[in-house]
């Protein structure tokens, strides 16, 4: 298990973990009933961050967050030594902690997407873990949320008695989810990124090879060229010259550098 704590990648606080440190802190929190923000950052979720000094706020006070992509593992390792020998993929820890889940009999709820992804997602999850107990399903609303419709967002969780809420709404807009509804529900909340397609069979995962050189990025990129192409066409070479100059210490990063929201922003 390896769980050496946040570090300082462009101004944003990644922790340097692996898939057993980080479900464990995970389930730890769900059967303590203790509010725990979570998310898994490969290069464009922390980009985010570095554009937007709001954003990066929200993310540098996540409980955890996830080297999510292997240029942000192999950054932790460059920079820190942290000795990382994989990433933290959102998708495959969605996996293992509904496996834990599933074994201890913490109930999970699904949030964000469309209805017709959350119902195969829900099959899939309790066809291939039998003992997974779904407490419930909400659909996003693909818009902003009221203070009055988060309250009852919050009324319908908690009278699910889920111990474990999954988000899929999208980067960034999942991250500000968990980041706004962190204080109002005791309970673990994952930002688990593109793992509700993945995983209820709607979209395809790039070839484990490839994933493990680095290049998911250039699958998904094939796939969806005109939603993704800026993401990762301008974006990664930034990351990497950004990273480069962090590592010559040739500029500075400072996390402290951020700017606390004016008012919720809540996405559903």
């Amino acid at each position: 298990m390896i769980d050496r704590g946040k570090q300082n990648l462009l101004g944003v606080l990644v922790d340097a973990v692996d898939y057993e440190a980080a479900v464990e802190r995970i389930i730890g929190a769900a059967r303590e009933r203790k509010p725990c923000s979570v998310s898994a950052l490969a290069v464009h979720g922390l980009m985010t961050g570095v554009q937007d000094s709001v954003h990066r706020h929200r993310l540098n006070h996540l409980d955890l967050v996830c080297p999510d992509g292997q240029p942000v593992r192999w950054a932790l390792n460059r920079l820190y030594d942290t000795k990382l020998n994989d990433r933290v993929y959102g998708p495959k820890l969605a996996l293992k902690v509904c496996e834990r889940a599933a074994q201890e009999k913490l109930p999970v709820y699904l949030y964000g997407s469309r209805p017709d992804v959350l119902e195969a997602l829900a099959h899939r999850l309790r066809s291939r873990l039998p003992g997974l107990l779904i407490a419930g399903m909400q659909p996003s609303r693909f818009r902003h949320l009221s203070p009055a419709e988060k309250a009852e967002i919050v009324r319908q969780i908690c009278d699910s008695k889920a111990a474990i809420v999954l988000v899929g709404l999208g980067c960034p807009r999942q991250e500000v989810w968990v980041y706004e509804f962190r204080n109002d529900l005791s309970m673990p909340l994952l930002a688990v990124g593109a793992a509700f397609d993945f995983h209820a069979g709607l979209m395809p995962q790039a070839p484990g090879a490839l994933q493990n050189m680095g290049l998911e990025w250039l699958f998904r990129l094939v796939h969806e060229p005109k939603r993704l192409w800026k993401r990762y066409l301008v974006l990664n070479p930034l990351y990497m010259v950004l990273i480069t100059l962090q590592k010559l210490k040739l500029r500075s990063f400072d996390p402290a550098r951020s700017s606390p929201p004016d008012k919720e922003i809540l996405h559903g």
